[in-house]
């Protein structure tokens, strides 16, 4: 069974979207923020990441360039979402695995967790 790290600091939106996954069948960890998340993926092995980019003490775009450099983890997927700063998911491309917009739809969200996860 896969398990997913949600890292965002909107509790609501980390449990529902917890919940979702939760019911297609993944494992969740949850972070309140990206310094949090960095220690529970030293803990745990992780399949995949979907983080918010505007949280306290780590964003995003720093919680995937520690993933990269210190935890050297070059290939485990990390999806962006995020309200008004989802574009800057977009500036590389490269980077994360996919960037969603918040709202999100929930289904495509699952079903982009699944295609990254069968890869």
């Amino acid at each position: 069974m896969n398990t997913i790290l949600i890292v965002d600091d909107e509790y609501l939106i980390a449990d529902i979207l917890g919940f979702a996954l939760e019911d297609a069948g993944y494992l969740v960890e949850k972070a309140s923020n990206g310094l949090k998340a960095l220690e529970a993926l030293k803990e745990k092995r992780v399949d995949l990441v979907i983080t918010d980019f505007m949280m306290p003490v780590k964003n995003g775009e720093e919680l995937l360039r520690a993933i990269r450099d210190e935890l050297l983890l070059p290939d485990l997927p990390v999806i962006l979402m995020s309200g008004a700063q989802a574009s800057q998911g977009l500036v590389s491309p490269d980077a994360f695995a996919a960037v969603f917009d918040k709202p999100f739809d929930m289904d495509r969200m699952i079903a982009t967790v699944r295609e990254l996860l069968e890869r």
